[in-house]
């Protein structure tokens, strides 16, 4: 969504600051280009699944002056913590800089509604595009690409669910827990804490997957959004905190 232009400044980067990827940045000396900042929790299934995108923008534009920048918010303990965060980049293949922001502060600053959220800023720091929540890939890439001035198509969507004429099924509500049940969606997912120094496993549909890191996991992706039955156990040491379902594309017509 675009924002009133010259209307809201951006706000400074705290300091001092824990960062993973980089030692530290400042916002006022990223002038002279524009700078993407979203909010993020490795625990919040939306915030896994727009990283995808994050990591294609600052792989295609960073050599042309796009600096991206990860702001993790933590929403529970579970996330909380620059070692926490560092080992969640990595395994997740986050290469551009993340700020850990465990007590929030920054995220109030903005005063975020949740994870995600998305803010682009020109080269002088000023609001030009935000999106809250999933979502809004073409249109801020079309943003980008403009403040870049650069005449190019933005990427085909990353999964088919992210076209934007793309026809949706909302999926079930989250629910707390290793909940079991019928269910609407594209894809489930489970955040999920192994034991502490050893991985921990669940049993999904009588399957066991194996988690060797707490977070956001995805259990079932289904091609198009589907009506099933979910039959979720933890293994003994491991806690599922909520099972998450992911918008699908609606079935092909009979």
């Amino acid at each position: 969504m675009r924002a009133p232009e010259r209307a809201i400044p951006a706000p400074p980067f705290p300091r001092p600051a824990r960062w993973v990827n980089v030692a530290m940045l400042r916002f006022d000396q990223q002038r002279g280009r524009p700078v993407l900042v979203e909010f993020w929790d490795f625990c919040r299934p939306a915030s896994i699944r727009d990283l995808a995108h994050l990591q294609a923008w600052h792989d295609r534009y960073a050599e042309h002056g796009l600096r991206v920048v990860g702001v993790h918010t933590p929403a529970t303990d579970l996330s909380r913590g620059r070692e926490a965060v560092e080992a969640a980049c990595a395994r997740l293949g986050v290469t551009f800089p993340v700020l850990v922001d465990d007590d929030a502060a920054y995220f109030k600053e903005y005063e975020a509604p949740g994870w995600p959220s998305r803010y682009l800023f020109d080269g002088e720091s000023w609001l030009v595009d935000y999106q809250h929540g999933e979502g809004g890939f073409r249109e801020t890439e079309l943003a980008i690409l403009e403040l870049l001035g650069r005449d190019e198509e933005p990427l085909a969507p990353l999964r088919p669910v992210d076209d934007d004429d793309a026809l949706i099924v909302m999926p079930t509500p989250d629910q707390p827990g290793a909940w079991s049940g019928e269910y609407v969606g594209g894809e489930v997912w489970a955040v999920v804490e192994p034991p502490e120094g050893e991985p921990g496993a669940v049993i999904v549909n009588g399957e066991t997957v194996v988690v060797d890191a707490p977070g956001a996991h995805l259990l079932l992706a289904h091609p198009h959004a589907v009506r099933g039955t979910l039959e979720l156990e933890a293994a003994p040491g491991t806690t599922v905190h909520e099972v998450s379902f992911a918008p699908g594309l609606a079935p092909p017509a009979a």
